[in-house]
């Protein structure tokens, strides 16, 4: 099958060859009619599969066909959690869109908002938002959505990780009644399924992965060390193994920070990017990676969540998540497309708990190795976990207050934490579910 084959008009037909591609993936076959039909859409696939253009496409021939008020008004809306995310499903809309007459433009907090105030007053067609940022300008009356008429739930999973539900629910108050839902996800989770039920009306169902499976082209390692002598055997592997584009995930901020320092200092050129940094320096770091010129970028899940690499050959969990599911997440940034990737876990004893949920989870063991001359110490002592649970999904291990994440995945009443709301609004603190500092970025 090819893309000529799905219904797609020739303008789009001629942006998807420019972009290079010529027979859709799985979740493209299956959702770009489902989405022509005009009905809801409850999908999941794994991450890197070409879910973007699943919607995008459809989405824009929808719009293309369809009647055009006088007045060029926002029709379609696509709900992003992060700033990279949204960016990136920007740039697809205005490629896959190139040929139409269509208008898009993007908005996301952390800048200020003028400059997207000005864009949005001529008129749009497509406007792609993080939710904070979003409700920002719609409350200010900068924003008119009441001609919507396709809503895009994008990583739905990680915007209710995130505590998005009030924001998303706000929205969905001021949009049209009568809409094309769509709702696209890494994984289908109990939480999820819920949301399906109270937004999508009789939606068809595409699921093209099983549940919280990895990718079959990414090579899946566990290097067992203590925790003091990580820094330096990812340094030896970086350079004994000659990588050369590598994407590191630590759990915090400051560990973020700490490791591309101390990367640097020993010549190998890294940058962190996380919900503290400047969206310009967070631009400069993601763009050099992706030109070759930035050997390591470190990040936190959620400044990494929509990070699109093309063959982005290693990433390397110099912690284990908190949460198993964002193994998943993590390591679907390589082995993209169709691509080989190699997905490197440093683990140490604090994090046996945190590994075993990960196993479980994905149903198989990883392969453990020792790299000489890092040999662990067999008796060494496991320690908490700093700023983080090491129980949600992780089978004991000895980390501090594990109840809190599996509540905050559930809607439990953990205790209250804060959560900056930087990463989409930019405007003040939020309250988000699960113990304090559970999950930092």
């Amino acid at each position: 099958m090819t893309f000529s084959d799905l219904g797609l008009r020739a303008e789009l037909l001629r942006a998807v060859e420019a972009q290079g591609y010529t027979i859709p993936t799985p979740i493209q076959r299956q959702a770009i009619p489902a989405v022509l039909e005009g009905g809801d859409l409850l999908a999941s696939a794994q991450t890197g599969t070409g879910k973007t253009a699943g919607f995008t496409l459809p989405m824009l021939q929808r719009l293309a066909q369809g009647p055009r008020p006088g007045k060029r008004q926002i029709r379609a809306l696509v709900l992003t959690p992060t700033r990279e995310l949204a960016a990136q499903v920007g740039e697809s809309v205005a490629d896959y869109g190139r040929h139409l007459t269509l208008k898009s433009h993007v908005i996301f907090g952390g800048v200020g908002q003028q400059p997207q105030v000005d864009a949005i007053r001529p008129g749009l067609d497509v406007l792609v938002a993080t939710p904070g940022r979003l409700l920002d300008l719609q409350q200010q009356k900068h924003v008119d959505l009441s001609k919507v008429e396709i809503l895009v739930l994008d990583e739905a999973d990680r915007m209710l990780d995130m505590g998005f539900i009030h924001d998303i629910k706000k929205i969905l108050r001021v949009l049209p009644e009568k809409r094309q839902n769509l709702l696209f996800s890494a994984t289908f989770s109990n939480e999820i399924q819920a949301l399906a039920g109270k937004l999508l009306d009789n939606p068809a169902m595409i699921e093209v992965a099983r549940r919280n499976t990895t990718a079959e082209l990414v090579d899946q390692a566990i290097y067992r060390v203590d925790r003091e002598k990580k820094r330096e055997l990812l340094a030896h592997l970086i350079t004994e193994q000659n990588w050369h584009q590598v994407l590191v995930f630590t759990r915090t901020k400051h560990g973020a920070n700490r490791l591309a320092e101390q990367l640097s200092k020993q010549d190998i050129p890294a940058m962190a990017i996380h919900g503290n940094k400047s969206q310009s320096a967070r631009t400069k770091a993601l763009a050099a990676f992706k030109t070759g010129d930035l050997q390591v970028l470190v990040a936190t899940d959620i400044a990494a969540r929509g990070l699109d690499i093309s063959e982005l050959p290693h990433v390397v969990n110099f912690e284990l998540p908190n949460v198993a599911e964002d193994y998943v997440h993590r390591i679907g940034r390589t082995g993209r497309a169709g691509s080989e990737g190699q997905a490197v876990s440093l683990v140490c004893v604090d994090e046996h708990g945190l590994l075993k949920g990960i196993e479980r989870l994905i149903k198989r063991d990883l392969e453990k190795r020792i790299e000489p001359g890092f040999e662990p110490d067999p008796n060494a002592k496991p320690e908490p976990i700093e700023n983080g649970r090491n129980r949600r999904g992780g089978g004991g291990g000895g980390g501090r207050g594990g109840r809190g994440n599996a509540q905050a995945r559930s809607g439990g009443s953990a205790s209250q934490g804060q959560r900056r709301g930087d990463e989409s609004s930019g405007t003040g603190r939020r309250r988000r579910r699960g113990g304090q500092g559970a999950r930092q970025a």
